[in-house]
């Protein structure tokens, strides 16, 4: 586990012109220092072998102008999630299941893992960026997972978060319903930066804040290390038939599965903090979509 928030990690930024940079700095505290602008978190995670760390350790381009708005780590990756990779989120997912919990149970027990798409990079939130629950679901929870960033070779090249926002209420009425439950506008935030694997390492301590009102409603902690498979399990199945040639997010799992009834609201205040990696904040916004009885055929 990393043993400080003093590690140097990259961000991707937004300039005030409106183009895209990656700038560094200390993990707790954002970005402070632009990067060359020729580089591209695409360039780096494709060339793979330590590129990602030599960016960071290289060559400065100035401070960060004051106007610079952070992003989400990404510019062309695709995220992808696993699932029941902890012995909590099987138990979770055959409590929500009516018909089909023996699933859950078999997969956690399996060697193949769950795999399932999340989000491409234009669908991915920030840090301070809001997230959103479906307008046709009637039960929606954050999931807090350490996410791997994979190169183009399938290595680990770095870590962030992410919050695999989920309609459990979708996701329990068939696990064929899965892509709708995981899949929505405003499901998936990723941040706040990423961290090199040179200087950060598991087991990572994972700390779950919902605020509603300015009172937290939930404040949960797990570790990594309650996980049943490893970061290198997962990124072997994730890249065994599909090539990633700009890199792939990997998000791994969560063992913080808020009880019911508890649903998330529009304008909670969800926060995921690793030590060493950062904090990732995200409020929730208004419910995307329509609901069943909405829908119209015109």
């Amino acid at each position: 586990m990393a043993s400080s928030e003093r590690t140097t990690a990259l961000f991707r930024v937004e300039l005030p012109d409106g183009a895209g940079a990656l700038a560094r700095g200390r993990a707790d505290t954002g970005p402070a220092e632009l990067l060359d602008p020729a580089l591209t978190l695409a360039d780096l995670l494709a060339a793979g072998g330590g590129a990602l760390a030599r960016a960071l350790a290289g060559p400065g381009h100035g401070p960060l102008p004051s106007a610079a708005l952070l992003r989400a780590p990404v510019d062309v990756q695709e995220v992808w999630a696993c699932g029941v990779t902890y012995l909590r989120s099987r138990d979770a997912r055959m409590e929500e299941s009516e018909a089909q919990a023996d699933a859950y149970s078999r997969v956690y027990a399996a060697d193949r893992p769950e795999l399932f798409f999340k989000a491409t990079a234009a669908r991915v939130r920030g840090d301070g960026e809001p997230i959103a629950t479906r307008a046709d679901s009637s039960w929606d929870v954050p999931e807090p997972e350490l996410t791997l960033v994979l190169d183009a070779r399938g290595e680990i090249a770095g870590y962030t978060i992410g919050n695999d926002v989920s309609s459990r209420s979708i996701e329990g009425e068939n696990p064929l319903y899965l892509p709708q439950a995981k899949c929505f506008e405003g499901a998936c935030a990723i941040g706040p930066g990423i961290v090199p694997t040179d200087a950060a390492g598991g087991p990572f301590a994972i700390r779950l804040t919902i605020t509603r009102d300015g009172a937290a409603v939930y404040d949960e902690a797990t570790s990594t290390a309650e996980m049943k498979r490893t970061f290198a399990e997962l990124a072997r199945y994730a890249t065994r038939a599909l090539a990633f040639p700009a890199g792939v997010l990997l998000m791994t799992g969560t063992s913080l599965v808020p009880d019911p009834p508890f649903t998330l609201l529009p304008g909670d205040e969800v926060a995921i903090s690793v030590p060493g990696l950062g904090r990732l904040r995200n409020t929730v916004g208004e419910p995307v979509g329509r609901r069943d009885e909405e829908r119209s055929l015109a």
